[in-house]
């Protein structure tokens, strides 16, 4: 039976919604097509018509779940609010829900280019969106090293937090990188400066 360009539509948009959870659940390697199409309730056969290959399918489900996630924060409109929501437990214990750069950073070295140049897109936009929270007063050079440092800080929390077994362990991962990166402006630039070895306006020492 022929599928109808809306039916196609909506099983496309459900089996990326399920591969984006599973995804950052399992990680890829975890993320059979077996496991995948059974998430999505469909057949193999439905999965390839739409995107050919596993590995396309990565692509576009973490694509998916990227504009998922910055369409979610979009809403957060200051540097300290961002940080407190990322770092939250209820962040760190939704995986399949969550930040996918966490979820998935430590699969992308093993993963195609494709795949790699999907995330290294997210990336960029994450730290973008971080520096537009920063004070505008700051100038261009010390907000982008600021943005960061300070993304790198929060998905390397939240995949360290998600790694122990020692549950205060975690919460205390949580708290300490929260407290050192909330702050104001000028606090924020000292943490860069500690981190890159650059004086608070942004100029080599």
């Amino acid at each position: 039976m022929r599928v109808s360009k809306q039916q196609a539509a909506e099983n496309r948009e459900r089996i990326l919604v399920a591969a984006s959870s599973l995804l950052r659940e399992r990680g890829v390697a975890g993320a059979s097509v077996d496991a995948l199409t059974d998430a999505a309730g469909m057949t193999h056969g439905s999965l390839y018509s739409q995107f050919g290959s596993k590995e396309r399918l990565v692509e576009e489900a973490l694509t998916h779940a990227l504009k998922f996630k910055e369409r979610e924060t979009r809403d957060i409109r200051t540097f300290d609010a961002y940080v407190a929501e990322y770092l939250a437990p209820t962040h760190r214990d939704a995986v399949a829900q969550g930040c996918p750069l966490a979820a998935l950073a430590c699969d992308m070295p093993r993963q195609t280019s494709g795949v790699r140049d999907r995330f290294t897109a997210g990336l960029h936009g994450m730290i973008a969106g971080l520096g537009g929270r920063m004070d505008p007063a700051l100038h261009q050079k010390a907000r982008d090293e600021a943005a960061m440092a300070t993304v790198a800080s929060l998905v390397g929390a939240i995949i360290l937090a998600r790694a122990v077994n020692d549950p205060d362990l975690s919460d205390n991962i949580l708290h300490a990188t929260g407290r050192r990166l909330h702050g104001a402006g000028k606090d924020r630039l000292d943490f860069v400066s500690e981190a890159l070895g650059t004086s608070s306006s942004g100029d080599s020492k």
